[in-house]
């Protein structure tokens, strides 16, 4: 695969913890590599397009959030995303994100229906999580780091896997885990932006997308910066 379709879904509803930045480090990551990257900004209006290889969201406050599911369960766009995963593709959610693609979490007072992409259930806290965060990814093997700002409380089903153990901070609330995984599809508390922050990270997607390998850091300055964020939190 010579190009990627990475697709950033709702970033107007979707962007307020800075996650959209994800996307830019995906192209960069990817033209490092020597593919070409084309970013697909999907707003409220749009369907979802039926040929990305990474799809991204992003975290918001409670209003956002359902405004974004609303428009996810619109026509054939749920339809569309269970394809994209039956043909490979990632899907990289965090935090209201990670909450829309559970099977359900409370938002504005409300228990709302996800869409159903990982086997969790979201519930309120009783105080805001706020601070950095480090796991260690029990799926990718190596420390991330990230920053966490949500009232959300996530339970993990049987069908999905933790996508990381806590060394600092909260994760799903209760201090131990963060996240959740199932094939290619990734949530997380964390902002960051998390692939920023773990540009390895990035790598891993664009090779679980693209079926390509890729070294996990070859450029110094990433290595530096991931090191150096990991020694500090």
């Amino acid at each position: 695969m010579s190009q990627i379709r990475i697709v950033r879904i709702h970033n107007e509803l979707l962007g307020t913890y800075g996650d959209q930045g994800n996307a830019e480090v995906l192209e960069f990551r990817a033209k490092f590599h020597g593919i070409t990257a084309n970013i697909i900004d999907v707003s409220y209006n749009d369907d979802l397009p039926t040929n990305g290889d990474i799809y991204l969201l992003g975290g918001a406050e409670d209003s956002a959030q359902l405004l974004s599911l609303e428009a996810l369960q619109r026509g054939d766009n749920l339809n569309i995303l269970n394809f994209a995963i039956e043909r490979g593709a990632v899907i990289l959610a965090v935090c209201a994100g990670f909450q829309i693609i559970g099977n359900s979490f409370v938002a504005n007072g409300r228990e709302v229906q996800g869409l159903g992409l990982l086997d969790v259930v979201s519930v309120p806290g009783e105080k805001r999580l706020v601070g950095d965060i480090k796991t260690t990814s029990t799926v990718l093997g190596f420390e991330l780091t990230g920053f966490e700002n949500h009232m959300g409380r996530t339970i993990l089903g049987p069908t999905a896997q933790a996508f990381g153990k806590v060394i600092t901070g909260h994760g799903n609330g209760d201090s131990k885990y963060d996240g959740a995984v199932s094939g290619n599809i990734f949530g997380t508390y964390m902002h960051g932006p998390i692939l920023a922050r773990n540009p390895e990270f990035a790598d891993l997607l664009l090779t679980r997308a693209t079926g390509r390998k890729y070294a996990q850091i070859t450029d110094p300055l990433a290595l530096k910066y991931a090191t150096w964020r990991r020694k500090v939190i």
